[in-house]
């Protein structure tokens, strides 16, 4: 494990201790607040998180961004302010955290995996993203800055949107939606990744490709473990029977399932294809190996009989009649040439070359 993943610092500590399990940040955690309704959107980017709370049991919806993880006081001021309980604001930090939804009598904590392709590296990416929904009000913890949530942002702007509509259940539920639609997009260029290394393997297939192959076999598999818990916590807020989940969201949380439930189908699909692509460079390899020994028995056997014939007349022994032909050498080389010949014609007549 890495240097800048320290959950091994956590060993030991009694349960609840706030540690941020991370990457190592330089710059400060920022944080918005964006407040709407039907008619009216504020956002404001604060300072200090106390200018966040105490939360107005308002119609108005709240939604608090904290983008961020490695300054433990504002998790825990957060953590204070909303009486959190201890392990949830744990799980916040710890970006090594399975996906979980956990559900308490004033808010629900949920935390995904957003994934992005890197086309550079050609890898996924993996961030946090922690959402706690109450009765008005979400909050998001972001691991770093990503560009997803910018676009509920977006449609939050527009009036007339549904968003504008609806309470803070559906607004949770958007970021879900949205953390599954980059899902598709993950998977569109890791079937192009497939494809690509499909075609060098048949043109070309090196140790390199080998390589390709097994790295997108382990971000197949790293890709699994955070999509299936995400089909457990889609189902559980489906059957969860809370005030804080409208019976109106829980339409668009039957689609988000139905998603899920596809995007697993497509990575066992994927991780098949994967898989049998590993076994056609086996093959690629063996037949490879196999048209070298090929190769190597027809050269081999055309030398055989040459070299027996070279090998009968390198004896030297005084009483052997050919040695004292005038045109032996010339007569030899006629002989191992045919031979040669009928060889390479034989072999190409049985479609051995």
């Amino acid at each position: 494990m890495s240097e800048e993943k320290k959950i091994t610092n956590t060993i030991g500590l009694p349960p609840g201790t706030l540690v941020h399990v991370g990457e190592e940040q330089s710059k400060k955690i920022s944080i918005s607040m964006i407040e709407y309704d039907n008619e009216n959107l504020t956002r404001k980017e604060i300072t200090s998180i106390d200018e966040c709370f105490p939360i107005s049991d308002t119609d108005t919806v709240k939604w608090i961004n904290i983008t961020g993880l490695h300054e433990v006081d504002v998790i825990e001021n957060v953590g204070k302010y909303l009486d959190l309980h201890a392990l949830i604001l744990e799980d916040i930090l710890n970006t090594e955290q399975r996906p979980k939804i956990e559900d308490f009598e004033n808010h629900v904590f949920i935390t995904l995996k957003m994934l992005t392709f890197d086309e550079e590296d050609y890898e996924v990416d993996l961030e946090q993203l922690s959402i706690v929904l109450g009765k008005n009000y979400v909050i998001s913890f972001e691991e770093k800055a990503v560009n997803a949530l910018d676009i509920l942002l977006n449609r939050l702007k527009k009036n007339g949107t549904r968003s504008r509509f609806m309470n803070a259940d559906y607004l949770a539920y958007c970021m879900i939606d949205i953390v599954v639609d980059n899902y598709f997009e993950l998977l569109d260029k890791i079937n192009n990744r497939i494809e690509f290394l499909e075609d060098e393997l048949i043109e070309n297939p090196t140790s390199d490709i080998l390589q390709d192959i097994y790295e997108l076999k382990r971000e197949l598999i790293s890709l699994k473990k955070s999509i299936w818990p995400l089909q457990e916590i889609i189902g559980a807020l489906l059957r969860l029977n809370s005030s804080l989940i409208n019976p109106s969201t829980l339409f668009y949380l039957e689609d988000v399932f139905d998603h899920v439930r596809q995007i697993m189908d497509t990575v066992d699909i994927y991780r098949e294809t994967v898989s049998g692509m590993l076994d056609t460079y086996r093959s690629s390899i063996s037949n490879k190996l196999n048209d070298i020994m090929k190769f190597l028995t027809i050269f081999a056997s055309i030398f055989i009989p040459l070299t027996f014939i070279t090998g009968v007349y390198g004896m030297n022994f005084n009483f052997m009649p050919e040695l004292n032909w005038h045109l032996g050498y010339y007569i030899a080389w006629s002989i191992m040439i045919l031979i040669t010949v009928g060889m390479v014609a034989f072999f190409n007549k049985k479609k051995w070359l």
